[in-house]
């Protein structure tokens, strides 16, 4: 039996809130990932993680910014505002992490948008390291190497990676597309490193989302059930815990005709690692 602490991202259920927690002890989840109710005053906070516990659950991270903001972009300033609650949230609830999309990073540190990304983060980061959390940003976007560059410029714990594999495989024939050039699938592997850059970025990842895609020589590209797409998750959980890492791997599916079959099919696989 595997020792891999197993979450669900609990809106992928489908289900109410309550059913779905429900559901996700029922299927073998060691814990769930939730979204963002920062809303909650503090002891709204602490009822709400009571409740995740009594199902005997914990909260794995808080799920927030799905790609609708761009810290790069100027005026960003009331993004950073909203993370520090974010963040403050994370901590309250005890688990400490925010996973969110950031924006699309530039490769070249000369755009003007990087210095907005160091700028921005270590705002946040700063604000984390106050209250006990941190921004775990999710890759996808831009080469692992582009986010450990910027993890190591601003250099704060409180700024880490949530590690999405499947991500690195969608993400490049979409920005092929969009920037009008042909998709090569070995130059987008080698440059991307779905697998690889689990070694790169291992130091900073701090959760993980279980997910599986695959895409083809003509560019497309589609998230398929974790263990059916181009993933080599033995390899790519050898290459986290070679960095110690001991975080949950959040099962994420956002698309099917039965999400709850597929993440049960999911679970099972990952106990077998």
């Amino acid at each position: 039996m595997s020792d891999l602490k197993i979450a669900i991202m609990a809106g992928c259920l489908r289900m109410e809130e309550e059913a779905s927690l429900r559901k996700a002890k029922e299927m073998g989840a060691d814990g769930v990932q939730i979204g963002c109710p920062v809303e909650l005053d503090a002891q709204g906070r602490k009822d709400y993680a009571r409740k995740i516990r009594s199902f005997g659950l914990e909260i794995s991270a808080v799920c927030c910014w799905g790609g609708e903001v761009d810290l790069g972009e100027d005026g960003a300033e009331q993004h950073v505002e909203f993370g520090k609650r974010v963040l403050e949230l994370a901590a309250d609830l005890g688990c400490g992490i925010w996973q969110g999309h950031i924006g699309i990073m530039p490769e070249d540190v000369s755009h003007p948008h990087w210095a907005n990304f160091v700028r921005n983060c270590a705002e946040l980061a700063r604000h984390g390291e106050q209250v006990g959390a941190c921004l775990a940003i999710e890759t996808g976007p831009e080469p692992p190497y582009v986010v450990k560059r910027l993890i190591e410029t601003v250099g704060s714990e409180a700024l880490r990676v949530n590690y999405d594999p499947a991500n690195l495989i969608l993400w490049p024939p979409l920005l092929a597309k969009r920037q009008g050039v042909p998709y090569d699938r070995r130059t987008a592997w080698e440059k991307f490193m779905p697998v690889e850059g689990a070694d790169l970025l291992g130091p900073y990842v701090v959760h993980v989302h279980a997910k599986d895609a695959r895409a083809e020589d003509d560019g497309t590209a589609r998230e398929v059930p974790l263990g059916q797409g181009q993933i080599d998750w033995p390899v790519f959980v050898s290459n986290l815990k070679k960095h110690g890492f001991d975080g949950f791997f959040a099962i994420e599916r956002e698309v099917g005709e039965n999400p709850v079959a597929d993440i049960q099919t999911a679970i099972d696989y990952l106990r077998t690692l």
